[in-house]
This record gives C-alpha cells, sequence and structure tokens, in this order.
C-alpha cells in the first residue's frame, strides 16, 4: 500500500471510533449505555439499523452473488418495506408503551423469566457466531492487502470495535454506523465508476448493461411460482416478509436501534427509511458485481479470485493440475475474445 492508502484507511477508522468516543463521553447510566438516552434522530437509526443488517459479508459477497447470478437475488428484499409497514404499525407502540430496555424483557413480562433467558442466550450465541463471521471476512481481505498475520487482523478489528462500543454503548455504535455507511455506500459508488472508466473505450456504460442483458446478468424480476427457485417475486414478499419481521421485530440487535430513538415517531420513521432505501442500495451493490462481470468480458479474468489459495497449491502436488487448468482457462479467453 501506498503512504495514501494508509492516510485514508487509517484517518478514517481512528476518526469514525474519535468521533464516537467523544460523541458518547457522558454516557454514564444503565439508560444511557442500554437506550442512549433515546435522543437519536430518525436519520441516525435508519443508517444504523441498516449498517447492522449490511456487514461487511455483504459488500463483499453480494457483488459475487450478481457476478455469478445476476440481479435476482434483490427480489430477496421486495418484502422489507411490507415487513417495515408491519413493524411500525403493530410491534414498535408495544415496545415503546412498555419502555423496555430489550425485546426479551418483553417476553418475561409476557411469559416468565425461564423464557427471557432461554431467548437471550440464544440471541448472544447467534449474534456471537454472527460477529466472528462478520470480523472475519474483511480481515481475510485486510490481512492479504496488509501483508499481517491472519489472527492478528482479526484481533485488531475485533479490538477497535470493543474499544468504543465498550465505552460509548449503544449510542456509540448507533452514531458510528452513521459514518460507516456512508463511507461503504460512498465506497461502492466509486468502485462503480472506477469499473466503468475501465472499460474498453468503444464500450461505454450502456454497451455494458446491454452486455450484461444479453447474457442474462440483469434479470431483476421473475413473477413464475416456482418453488424450486430460491429468489422470485413471491419468495420476497412471502418469505421475506416473515423473515424480516422475525430480524427486525425480535433481534435485539435491531431492536435496541429504534428503541433508542426520540420518539415513537422517529422510530417509525427510522424503519421506513431502511426499509426504502434498503432496495436501491441492494440494487447497487448487485449492480457492481454485475460491471465486475462485464469487466473481465474484456480482461481476463483470474482462474481464482484468491490468490492465497493459488499460492499454495502452487507449491503442492496439484500444481501440474493448477498449470493444466491455467492453459486451458487462457485458451477459453483467446476463443471468446475472437468471438467478440
Amino acid at each position: 500500500m501506498e503512504t495514501l492508502d494508509w492516510i485514508i484507511m487509517l484517518g478514517t477508522l481512528l476518526s469514525i471510533v474519535a468521533y464516537g468516543v467523544w460523541y458518547t463521553r457522558k454516557v454514564d447510566n444503565v439508560q444511557s449505555y442500554l437506550l442512549g438516552d433515546r435522543d437519536l434522530p430518525w436519520w441516525t437509526i435508519g443508517l444504523s439499523v441498516m449498517a447492522t443488517q449490511a456487514s461487511a459479508i455483504t459488500f463483499l459477497s453480494t457483488p459475487g452473488q450478481a457476478y455469478e447470478d445476476g440481479m435476482r437475488f434483490a427480489q430477496f428484499y421486495f418484502g422489507l418495506p411490507v415487513a417495515m409497514v408491519i413493524l411500525c404499525v403493530f410491534v414498535l407502540p408495544i415496545y415503546y408503551r412498555l419502555k423496555v430496555y430489550t425485546a426479551y424483557e418483553y417476553l418475561e413480562g409476557r411469559f416468565d423469566l425461564r423464557t427471557r433467558t432461554l431467548t437471550a442466550v440464544l440471541f448472544l450465541i447467534q449474534r456471537g457466531l454472527a460477529a466472528g463471521l462478520t470480523i472475519y471476512a474483511p480481515a481475510i481481505i485486510l490481512s492479504t492487502i496488509l501483508g499481517w498475520s491472519l489472527r492478528w487482523t482479526v484481533l485488531f478489528i475485533g479490538a477497535l470495535v470493543i474499544f468504543y462500543t465498550m465505552l460509548g454503548g449503544t449510542k456509540a455504535v448507533s452514531v458510528t454506523q452513521k459514518q460507516q455507511m456512508i463511507v461503504i455506500l460512498s465506497g461502492m459508488f466509486i468502485a462503480a465508476m472506477i469499473l466503468i472508466f475501465q472499460l474498453p473505450p468503444d464500450v461505454g456504460f450502456s454497451d455494458a448493461v446491454g452486455v450484461a442483458g444479453k447474457m442474462g446478468k440483469l434479470n431483476v424480476v421473475d413473477f413464475e411460482f416456482d418453488l424450486s427457485n430460491r429468489y422470485n417475486f413471491w419468495s420476497g414478499m412471502i418469505g421475506g416478509v416473515f423473515l424480516f419481521l422475525s430480524y427486525f421485530g425480535t433481534d435485539q440487535s435491531q431492536v435496541q436501534r429504534y428503541l433508542s430513538g426520540k420518539s415513537l415517531n422517529e422510530s417509525r420513521l427510522g424503519l421506513l427509511f431502511n426499509g426504502i432505501l434498503k432496495v436501491p442500495m441492494q440494487f447497487l451493490v448487485l449492480f457492481v458485481g454485475i460491471l465486475v462481470f462485464v469487466f473481465f468480458q474484456f480482461q481476463q479474468p483470474p482462474i481464482h479470485f484468491n490468490s492465497a489459495n493459488l499460492e499454495k497449491l502452487e507449491n503442492t502436488e496439484y500444481a501440474d493440475d493448477l498449470a493444466n487448468l491455467q492453459a486451458q482457462h487462457n485458451t477459453l479467453f483467446l476463443t471468446q475474445q475472437e468471438e467478440v
């Protein structure tokens, strides 16, 4: 990495962490720590909810999903706005009326302490495993770019997140996630622009879209009711609605975000903002993958995108097999270019 890369990366990380710590420096009681004094505006709630659901894995894997399978994965999110409306009408008023700190506190009042304890423990196990994957995925990329040990990269990222979360509680998480979402969305947009400018001089944006369409990558909506088809309009509107109702309505990582709102209306606006903006955001993330696909129609892609895996294979008994596959890969790409 160049000096400018280090300045941008470290400057972004440290400034976000420092802002979160400074903004929450007066957090000194349980309500402030868990609910952030209930003073967050709707746009902070909305961006924080989006950032909590859209982890680094989303922005690393979803373009790959589009590269392989096209845009049809976007249909999975068609039920999100419907789920947000249902939660705003029926669920949020209950949480606010009972003035609970967690979603599981409601279960104790509705059933008993054992039910609350069971659901809280299940949440902690599930969220702990998810957080591990969320940290591990970007750590693989960073360790490759920086040349660091993967173990130390994981520890560095984890320690950084734990530091400002421990000091500022839920408000620190919410205000820093707002900054993170701005950085992430800006990065995705810049990546899309770079891909467009890296296309051959005689291939414009409309040409790229045309190529993607001709190769079946712009399959956005499929109204056919097919139980064997994972992504279509009906799976998004039926399965997606129930999944999002359970996740945004009962998972404490989400509930805690909108319980920190200034009022019930602010929390409702935050959830509706998430429901409206999330779908076009997924379109953007998927479209970056489509642009990567089109880019590699004119530039030879690697036989495998994980260079670390290739390096390991080159030093094993499968090195000759890899060389043969690479030769076949080169031949196929040359044949493709002749057809183009």
